[in-house]
């Protein structure tokens, strides 16, 4: 069938909405009219193929919409189900085998190889030519073919599609950073380098956690404020003072946790030196080389330096919580978002940088 689809032809060019072809859904795999996608740094770091997707590619991978046609051996969908999407997993990894999806030893090749799991694309132009997909979901585009495993339904029935988008990637990977991964004690301190939307997710969810102290470290006031509303206990300007300093001050000598948001290596290490003796430093971004003296900042404190992947989410379960906090007033990640329509990508791409939204949301429709 064609659809409308927002084309990544080069490094760095921008988005361009064309016709392409979309193939039907095969065995396991679902059609979805996408009503909106969230635009996640994890795109833009694609299309400056600081991750080489294979290009053309069709972008996006927090998508929402409607089912509207099964493929053979699916039981869980029909036709007019509500979902949201999030990322591939292969389902028969020894990872995959013991629920953790998020550490799938297939997700690199099924995520930013540019293929479903089965090893092709289901996206190619009118001419014939393969283009490549990201996240087995491309959602930069009208509609999407999924695999079964990674759409969730969404039980709400009042719940805008287009506030469940963006749960699929930045926000589930913020918010299950503390909640799955962390799972931190009542009354523990906690602190979140980096004020976008995974950094934000992860404060109201360390408020839900019962952290005593939740301090906010960024450079933007705006952002810094409503963090504050969000649940953060106190705010660190990075700009105006030394952060590590700021932190051990509020904290009498530093966090149990910290997460940096960034994918800067040098924050990493700043987020790593605010935890105290035991303490735990998660980073949830794509980022590049990092020298730590392991003896200083890590081994003599007993700290330890962790990767977590998409908030080390089992996202049919995780997902529906995160609505369902949502829905009773826990978790108003709503106040995050700024909605676009389709064909003003480029402009809510561009905004972004500006620091005029945080967390950017397509509309389809």
């Amino acid at each position: 069938m064609k659809i409308k689809a927002a084309v990544t032809h080069s490094k760095g060019a921008p988005f361009q909405i064309e016709e392409v072809e979309l193939a039907e859904p095969k065995f396991g795999e679902i059609l979805v009219r996408i009503v909106a996608s969230g635009i996640c740094h994890t795109d833009e770091v694609v299309q400056n193929q600081f991750i080489p997707v294979p290009l053309p590619a069709v972008l996006g991978h927090e998508g929402a919409g409607i089912v509207e046609k099964v493929g053979l051996g699916v039981t869980e969908f029909k036709k007019g189900d509500r979902v949201g999407i999030t990322f591939s997993s292969c389902g028969e990894c020894p990872c995959c085998q013991k629920a953790k999806p998020y550490v799938c030893k297939n997700f690199n090749k099924i995520n930013f190889g540019g293929v479903q799991p089965d090893g092709t694309s289901r996206l190619s132009t009118l001419e014939g030519k393969t283009i490549s997909t990201m996240f087995g979901q491309s959602s930069f585009a009208t509609h999407a073919v999924v695999n079964a495993r990674q759409a969730v339904k969404v039980e709400y029935e009042d719940m805008d599609l287009g506030l469940v988008a963006p749960i699929g990637c930045g926000i589930q990977t913020g918010a299950g950073a503390v909640l799955n991964r962390l799972r931190p004690e009542f009354g523990s301190t906690i602190a979140v380098f980096g004020c976008g939307t995974v950094g934000m997710s992860a404060i109201m969810a360390a408020k839900i956690a019962g952290c005593d102290k939740i301090i906010a470290v960024g450079g933007n006031p705006k952002s810094l404020e409503l963090a504050k509303e969000l649940g953060a206990t106190h705010t660190v300007n990075r700009k105006e003072v030394d952060p590590v300093a700021a932190v051990k001050e509020i904290t009498n000598g530093g966090v149990n946790y910290s997460i940096d948001t960034t994918g800067v290596g040098e924050c990493v290490r700043k987020s790593l030196a605010m935890c105290d003796f035991d303490g735990t430093c998660v980073v949830v971004g794509a980022t590049g080389d990092l020298t730590i003296n392991v003896q200083e900042e890590l081994m003599g404190d007993g700290k330890r330096l962790i990767g977590v992947i998409e908030g080390d989410s089992i996202p049919k379960d995780f997902i529906p919580k995160l609505i369902d906090y949502h829905q009773k007033g826990m978790f108003p990640f709503d106040r995050l978002i700024k909605f676009y329509n389709f064909e003003d990508i480029n402009e809510a791409l561009e905004e972004s940088h500006q620091g005029k939204c945080i967390k950017a949301v397509l509309r389809m429709e």
